[in-house]
């Protein structure tokens, strides 16, 4: 049976910010963002907010169509390097959400530092599935879509894998790691991620 997927709008914020939350909070990369639980539930879902908004500004979120699980893409081109741009952003992020708390800023900095440049591709910022609906292969079935588009248009693709099991999902779908692993300081590992385009066939 199919997953029914659509493109989320600006009606949908509220419901991606949720799910990006609730998805989210005991991620590594979260947690590591956020260490303390309570400081986490509080601040956590400003900062889900802040992605969420940035791609519904100039990305597309997939969305399925129960609101259950969403992929947040952005569309980099080939010299996506601003560097007044990236260097503004994370600390904006940071100053939205909690300006106290520098690693909301590092985060940013970085994974921006580590991100290919040079070629055009499609960047899978975040993927949630809400908790009670993992392991159904809601997110698997986003991530096939986009790439299917990717497929289509002879478009790379590109993310970062925040954990050992979803670096395993990646790599069946056709991702291979892509340079150094970021070890963040005193926390966990995001490894960097990339697909080449496959042939389409027509069907």
């Amino acid at each position: 049976m199919g997953v029914a997927i659509r493109t989320a709008g600006e009606g949908d914020r509220d419901l991606v910010v949720r799910l990006l939350d609730e998805a989210f909070q005991d991620d590594p990369v979260s947690g590591w963002v956020f260490p303390g639980a309570e400081d986490r539930r509080a601040k956590h879902p400003g900062l889900m907010a802040a992605f969420t908004d940035v791609v519904l500004a100039s990305g597309r979120i997939d969305l399925t169509e129960d609101g259950s699980a969403c992929a947040l893409w952005l569309s980099m081109p080939a010299d996506e390097h601003d560097a007044d741009a990236e260097d503004d952003g994370p600390a904006q992020v940071r100053q939205a959400v909690d300006p106290d708390n520098e690693r909301i800023e590092a985060i940013g900095r970085l994974t921006a530092a580590i991100h290919p440049s040079g070629r055009a591709h499609a960047y899978l910022w975040m993927i949630g599935v809400t908790p009670g609906r993992q392991s159904e292969g809601l997110g698997t079935a986003l991530i096939e879509s986009a790439l299917d588009r990717c497929d289509r248009e002879g478009q790379p693709a590109y993310l970062e894998a925040s954990n050992a099991r979803s670096r395993k999902l990646y790599e069946r779908l056709g991702f291979q790691l892509a340079g150094p692993v970021l070890e963040l300081p005193d926390g966990p590992t995001m490894w960097p991620m990339w697909r080449e385009p496959r042939p389409h066939r027509a069907s």
